[in-house]
């Protein structure tokens, strides 16, 4: 009998438990803390963008060659950047971006576009195999 007891005390401990924590997560109950919900994120009026940057990169080894400049002032913004090509030319592209026209580029080529005649690499020998 003893047994039967536990058991049903053991039960009404678990169920005691569910209800307080119920009670605990009611929305109604404002937070214990007093924190309440945080103010919704509004940004900073920014004035307009200014900005200038560039960059270059010149890697004889690897054949890399390009490099980029370009300045903003409000909606005023120009800029150029530059690769060197797989046929030897030079691109270049100079730019501005104009409110109503937006990006305006214009290209140039400097050099004359190369295509050697291909060459195997000579540094493979297969060893002949005699099986």
């Amino acid at each position: 009998m003893l047994c039967k007891v536990q058991l049903n005390l053991s039960a009404l401990v678990v169920v005691l438990a569910g209800l307080v924590a119920t009670a605990l997560a009611r929305p109604d109950i404002p937070p214990v803390l007093g924190y309440g919900h945080p103010r919704p994120y509004t940004p900073e009026p920014l004035g307009p963008a200014r900005y200038d940057f560039n960059y270059a990169v010149k890697d004889d080894y690897n054949g890399n060659d390009f490099g980029h400049q370009e300045s903003r002032d409000g909606y005023n913004t120009q800029g150029s950047y530059y690769v060197l090509l797989p046929d030897g030319r030079l691109q270049r592209v100079t730019y501005y971006v104009d409110g109503d026209s937006g990006y305006v580029p214009q290209i140039e080529y400097e050099g004359v576009a190369q295509y050697p005649a291909y060459q195997p690499s000579p540094s493979y020998q297969p060893t002949p195999s005699y099986g």
